[in-house]
């Protein structure tokens, strides 16, 4: 039981047919995770309202046409530039806003968890204790009190006199 100074090497041989066999398990189930998600991803259909098409946004009525090649150079360009640009903004900014979201998702589980849902618990065994001492101050004041100013202004006459 002392110090140990010898060092254990290890290592392991395998040649190349052995590691393709080893890592495709691995890889197929992956694909297969991944597999249904290829084209739909957005299942759910929370993004719908975005579906935005060129004659959507850009649309001449029949008394006014621009010249075809215009209107074909025009809604290739409208293509173009929305799909190169969504790539190239979500390049950019995707990794960064999911990491952001995720700590707000994050921030938000927190806070419902550890504060907002214990103080609703609180609350709420509380309730029955306050409800009685409510009963009790309202039975004792607040009863009290309008009973007498209903009783003194329940003497007082109102008549309207004509000229």
């Amino acid at each position: 039981m002392g110090l140990e100074r010898e060092k254990l090497d290890s290592s392991t041989i395998m040649d190349r047919d052995e590691y393709h066999r080893s890592i495709e398990p691995i890889l197929s189930g992956k694909q297969a995770l991944y597999a249904g998600t290829a084209g739909a991803r957005d299942p759910e259909e929370i993004n719908s309202h975005l579906q935005v098409v060129f004659e959507d946004v850009i649309a001449e009525p029949s008394s006014s046409h621009s010249c075809d090649s215009v209107w074909l150079w025009s809604h290739a360009g409208f293509e173009l530039v929305k799909f190169l640009f969504y790539r190239l903004l979500t390049t950019v900014l995707a990794v960064p806003m999911a990491f952001l979201l995720g700590v707000v998702f994050a921030l938000l589980s927190l806070l419902h968890i550890w504060l907002l849902t214990p103080a609703v618990r609180a609350v709420l065994v509380l309730l029955p204790s306050l409800r009685i001492v409510w009963r009790h101050f309202t039975d004792s004041f607040v009863s009290p009190f309008f009973t007498s100013v209903g009783r003194i202004l329940s003497s007082v006459r109102v008549s309207a006199l004509e000229d």
